[in-house]
């Protein structure tokens, strides 16, 4: 791996863990992070309640990079890799289901975005 992509990819991890200790201070409770599948990996998925929120996380010089972030065949892979979750979790599938956009950005406070996109 080049030096550009794992500096990029460590820079990923930090706002993971910035992002995850985040909703656990919205009373949420991580799943899982870092959620592999074939179709696409979540970076976190979190419960409050009987919401289960699929969060996507950016990390961007601004909140408003990080927006505009997540392209529509983003969308659609996270959504894929969602319902094998699901799947692989039944005990989930009568939960309100949601997907959360969670911007880190140097010197600011993190943005969370619920029902970024659906």
């Amino acid at each position: 791996m080049r030096a550009d992509r794992r500096a990029g990819h460590a820079r990923g991890l930090v706002a993971e863990g910035i992002a995850a200790w985040l909703l656990r201070l919205k009373g949420y409770r991580v799943l899982a992070t870092r959620y592999r599948t074939p179709l696409g990996e979540i970076d976190i998925v979190a419960r409050r309640g009987q919401v289960l929120a699929f969060v996507e996380v950016k990390a961007r010089p601004s909140l408003e990079a990080g927006l505009e972030a997540i392209a529509a065949e983003g969308y659609r892979r996270i959504e894929a890799a969602a319902d094998l979750y699901l799947s692989r979790h039944p005990q989930f599938i009568d939960f309100t289901l949601r997907f959360d956009l969670v911007v880190v950005s140097p010197r600011r406070w993190p943005l969370h975005v619920e029902n970024a996109f659906s």
